[in-house]
């Protein structure tokens, strides 16, 4: 017997994280609630740490998802950038893991390949392919938009996972 599993996908970010919940129930997914936990642009570093800490401890504990997915970083020719979103990532990995959630991490090209059918595409069709696969989502942001698109991807490779798990258990017994 199938049960429903909660994800929560976050896109990380020192600015916004977006967040992105779905259930997700043998092969169909169901929007569950989605948003952006901004920082102040104008605090130190470690303020705005605290306070993306804060904004997803919150959504994890209203919404209590089974599992997380995170985007993993990508480097760009800014090291200094990168550095602060590999931060803001940390934090995207720690809040879920306290809370005792798996934590699975996805390339943005494996997010993009699940989604949209490609591993190269625009904000534009992953928005498109979500409102398609959950025409009852919203979101506020790309952000938000992203970390749905996440929680597509972990949603579509668990199971295959576990059906390939089941599968060669059945083989076996």
């Amino acid at each position: 017997m199938q049960e429903t599993i909660r994800i929560i996908g976050i896109d990380p970010g020192l600015r916004r994280t977006g967040w992105g919940i779905i259930e997700s129930l043998g092969n169909s997914l169901r929007f569950v609630g989605s948003g952006t936990v901004r920082s102040e642009q104008d605090a130190d570093l470690a303020t705005r740490l605290c306070q993306l800490h804060d904004g997803l401890a919150t959504i994890i504990h209203h919404h209590m998802p089974h599992e997380a997915a995170v985007e993993q970083t990508f480097v760009n020719k800014d090291a200094t950038a990168t550095l602060k979103l590999g931060q803001a990532r940390g934090i995207a990995m720690l809040v879920p893991a306290r809370a005792g959630l798996p934590v699975a991490e996805y390339a943005p090209n494996a997010v993009k390949k699940t989604v949209i059918g490609v591993g190269h595409g625009d904000k534009k069709q992953i928005h498109m392919m979500v409102k398609v696969l959950m025409p009852k989502a919203t979101f506020d942001t790309d952000d938000a938009a992203d970390a749905l698109a996440i929680a597509i991807c972990h949603a579509h490779h668990r199971q295959s996972v576990s059906g390939r798990l089941a599968a060669a258990l059945q083989a076996g017994g």
